[in-house]
């Protein structure tokens, strides 16, 4: 885990500064050690309680360079579990989560890049057991660093969410502390291919 930031730097250049530095660490890992590592950390995933327990689980749908989930998919569905994934309204700037029988499934990828079903019925809020939340950073506390759209903070946030959130990132995608603002959503657990991350208070 490494301290970033400088205290003559505001909140948003820290999180600017720190995603440029991600994504370039992201896109130099060699494909072989990001599946080795994606696979690792799923596994430690499947073997946590929480998800043997879950009967609705969201999980994201990998970008590229993002830690890939197609193993937890694929346990999910073999195990009977209903599988999420997010649907984006980039218009509108929110997410909904919707059923998806991904990675067996094909999705189409939209214009963003991101793939997506097209199908657009929401997923109730309060019937999600566990969702996995990507981030190009999280920290020991469970603060997590996204894209900067804000897609899942807002989509965390919803009222009657009860769900169990938990972080999956590679090892090196761990600091020692993020900066954070009032519309930042922690996570309840982190997960890399290094283990289970214990969370220190907020």
């Amino acid at each position: 885990m490494e301290k970033i930031g400088r205290g003559d730097e505001d909140i948003a250049s820290v999180k600017r500064r720190l995603r440029q530095r991600m994504r370039r660490m992201l896109a130099a890992m060699p494909a072989g050690t990001a599946a080795r590592k994606s696979q690792a950390a799923c596994r430690a995933l499947l073997e946590l309680e929480e998800f043997k327990a879950a009967g609705v689980v969201m999980l994201y749908v990998p970008l590229s360079g993002e830690l890939d989930t197609t193993w937890i998919g694929q346990a999910a569905l073999r195990a009977g579990k209903s599988v999420l994934v997010p649907r984006v309204f980039w218009d509108r700037r929110f997410m909904v989560a919707v059923r998806s029988d991904w990675p067996e499934e094909e999705l189409p990828a939209n214009s963003h890049g991101l793939r997506q079903p097209s199908d657009a019925t929401p997923w109730p809020a309060d019937g999600i057991d566990l969702i996995i939340v990507p981030g190009l950073a999280f920290d020991r506390f469970g603060n997590r660093l996204g894209r900067g759209g804000g897609y899942y903070d807002r989509f965390l946030s919803q009222e009657g969410l009860r769900a169990l959130t938990c972080g999956l990132a590679f090892a090196e995608q761990i600091v020692e502390a993020l900066p954070i603002d009032k519309s930042d959503r922690r996570v309840e657990l982190i997960v890399t291919d290094g283990g289970v991350i214990s969370l220190g208070a907020p």
